[in-house]
Formats: C-alpha cells, sequence, structure tokens
C-alpha cells in the first residue's frame, strides 16, 4: 500500500534497494520477508530491473532453507499476476513447477502451498497454456504420496475446477476428483465429500448426467459406508443436494437408498445433516414419493435419544407439514400429530421450548380449527 502512493523513481531509488538487501541477506527471516515484495515493487520499476528482480526471486525460489522457498510458494501466484506474459511463461512457470515438485528435500509445506499458486497463475493463461504447462503439476499434486498436499488440492479443488474451464475439467479433473473421493485418508475423503454438490453444479448442464453417473456416484455409494464419521458427515451435508442436478428418476432410483441409509446412522451429526436439507429432495421427487420413503425414518428420528438430532426435526416440522399439506391435515394427524404433541413434555428445556413455537407455526399452515379440535384440548390434557 505505501509503495503504490510513490513515484516509479522513488521506488527505484529506495524500494527496490529493501528489496535486494533482504533478498540477500545472510539470516533466512530476511530472505522470507522479502518474497512478499516483490509483487509490490515489480511494476513500478525499469526493464534492466525487472529482469535483475526476476533473478534474485529465482534464487529465493530455489534457496537451501525450506522456510525461504515456503514463502517464496505462498508468494509466486502474486508476483506471476505482475509478471508480463512472456515472462510468465518462460520464467515464473518453471519456478513455480520446481516448487510444486520440492521432493528434494522431502518439503511437503512447501508442495502445498504451491498448489493454491498454481491456481492462481491458471487463471491467467488460456486453456492450452494450462494443459500443457500447469496441468502435470496438478495431476501430480492429486496423487501426492503426503496427504497434506492431497488434501490441500481436495480443499481447493472447486476454484481448480473454475480456473481450468469445463473442458479440461470434464476431460483430467473429474478422474482426479474421483481419485480423492476414494483417498486412503479420511481427511482427503471429507474435505472433497464437502465439494461433491458444488462440483457437479459447475458441470456444464449438457455432461452432467454423463459425469456424474459413472464417475462420481459409484464413489458416492463407497462413501455412504464409509468408516469414518466425518467423512459421512462431509457427505450427508451436500448429497441432498445432488437430487436437483440428477433429476427426479435418478434420485429415486440411486439416491433415496443413500439418504435412508444415512438417515439411519448411528453418527447423530450425519442424521442431523441429512434431515437439514430434506426440502432440496422434496422438490424433486415430491410429496408422494417422499411421505412413502423418508417420512418413516423421519418419524423413529423424531424419537431419537440424541436430544439435537429432536431438535432438529422439531426445526424442520413447519417445513415438512407445508410439503405434507396436498395430502390433507388428516394425513398429518395421522403420522405427526401425535409427535408433536409428545414434544411439549419433553425432558429437555430446549426440545419443550422448540416445541412450542411449533406448535404456532403449524397453526397458522393448518388453521383455527384444526388448533381448536387437536391441539387446544391435548395441550389442556399434557397441562394437567
Amino acid at each position: 500500500m505505501i509503495a503504490a502512493d510513490h513515484s516509479p523513481a522513488d521506488i527505484e531509488k529506495h524500494f527496490a534497494p529493501l528489496v535486494k538487501r533482504l533478498s540477500q541477506g545472510d539470516w533466512f527471516t530476511s530472505r522470507t520477508s522479502a518474497c512478499g515484495l516483490y509483487a509490490v515493487c515489480y511494476p513500478h520499476v525499469s526493464v534492466a530491473l525487472k529482469s535483475e528482480l526476476r533473478m534474485m526471486f529465482k534464487c529465493l525460489c530455489t534457496d537451501d532453507t525450506p522456510m525461504v522457498r515456503r514463502a517464496a510458494a505462498s508468494k509466486i501466484g502474486e508476483f506471476a499476476k505482475a509478471v508480463e506474459m512472456e515472462h510468465l511463461k518462460g520464467e515464473i512457470i518453471p519456478l513455480f513447477n520446481s516448487l510444486a515438485n520440492d521432493e528434494q528435500f522431502s518439503q511437503d509445506s512447501v508442495r502445498l502451498l504451491a498448489v493454491e499458486a498454481g491456481i492462481t497463475i491458471a487463471g491467467l493463461l488460456t486453456e492450452s497454456d494450462i494443459e500443457t504447462l500447469l496441468l502435470p503439476m496438478f495431476r501430480s499434486a492429486a496423487s501426492d504420496k503426503s496427504w497434506r498436499v492431497r488434501f490441500m488440492i481436495a480443499d481447493k479443488f472447486i476454484e481448480l475446477q473454475k480456473a481450468v474451464g469445463p473442458t479440461i475439467t470434464k476431460n483430467h479433473l473429474v478422474f482426479h476428483f474421483s481419485g480423492l473421493l476414494k483417498d486412503v485418508e479420511a481427511e482427503v475423503r471429507a474435505s472433497a465429500a464437502n465439494k461433491i454438490k458444488e462440483f457437479c453444479t459447475n458441470l456444464p448442464a449438457d455432461i452432467q448426467e454423463a459425469v456424474i453417473m459413472p464417475n462420481i456416484l459409484p464413489a458416492v455409494k463407497e462413501l455412504v459406508c464409509d468408516t469414518n464419521q466425518h467423512v459421512k458427515a462431509a457427505l450427508a451435508s451436500v448429497i441432498m443436494g445432488l437430487s436437483p442436478i440428477m433429476g427426479k428418476d435418478n434420485t429415486i432410483q440411486h439416491l433415496l437408498p443413500l439418504f435412508l441409509i444415512l438417515l439411519k446412522d448411528e453418527h447423530s451429526d450425519v442424521r442431523l445433516n441429512i434431515i437439514s436439507n430434506l426440502d432440496s429432495v422434496n422438490k424433486v421427487i415430491g410429496i408422494h414419493q417422499l411421505s412413502q420413503s423418508l417420512l418413516p425414518a423421519i418419524v423413529e428420528l423424531a424419537e431419537d435419544p440424541k436430544w439435537r438430532v429432536r431438535l432438529a426435526i422439531i426445526e424442520h416440522m413447519p417445513l415438512l407439514a407445508e410439503q405434507l399439506a396436498p395430502l390433507g391435515v388428516e394425513f398429518f394427524d395421522e403420522k405427526l400429530n401425535s409427535l408433536c404433541m409428545s414434544w411439549l413434555v419433553d425432558g429437555v428445556f430446549a426440545i419443550r421450548s422448540a416445541a412450542t413455537s411449533n406448535l404456532k407455526k403449524l397453526v397458522s399452515i393448518f388453521g383455527l380449527e384444526w388448533a381448536q379440535n387437536t391441539v387446544i384440548s391435548k395441550s389442556a390434557v399434557h397441562g394437567t
């Protein structure tokens, strides 16, 4: 910010020498500090000095000290934005690739920082240049021997997908995304699972089904039975969002069985995440299918030993009631009314409090007559 307010002459006279001095310091701390200054200094100096700055940054990228290379890896994306395209392709990208393959000292901390820089650089290039210059690095990162590097690329996969475009995504990234969903490390699988909905949504509409059915869906089916609860919880938070993408028939055939498995999972956070996204499924499959397939499982969860699960059901009951309204108030009274009344005498205060708010919302949906005939009489019994 300070450099931007100074003239090019002042930067060459005062700021550039500072960058040089820090870059050539004996202590690694000065060299790491210098890495963040190149992007600020570079646009405002002469052609000759620009060449010198690029050479000094190259020295930092190949420094013997891992902390310096780590700093260079974290700032090379910013520097790439400031460099001219010819020098970006000819000098900066080779430096980036050396950092992305920093195995000389087994520094996965350098390689994982290079992932984010690579995404930034990809945004500056054409698709053909990305495929030639950067794609090998992204492939390598997706199968890196260090789980932390694989985790980083899984965590940044949506940004990568947007940076490289739909063609490269279809031809190359789908395979690697599917591989990350099947990774041996639970942390990597969980991170990738969190991105499933967004990844599929970002695919071009005309290829979504052709990509999801053979590549993503088989991995999703495996994740439903994953041994790690955090992986299943991550999947449960997004799997319902696949319904609008896959359509009614595929949802009923392929996704509904998976929803039911997750609704009955032994871990409460998995069940909670499914419950919280029921409305997205109803919009696709319709209320009749929802009532036949998922409602029995929802009723079972309404009496779950975990009070947070019961609370989640209560909070979604008005929405469920609106969705069940086309089937008539009698259907609701038969299936769910007794549960709503039983919550009023639950042993947990948060449940009782939520139950009273729930009844107020239900009255606004079903009307005053329903309240008089169904709620008030039963409430009087519970009150005594």
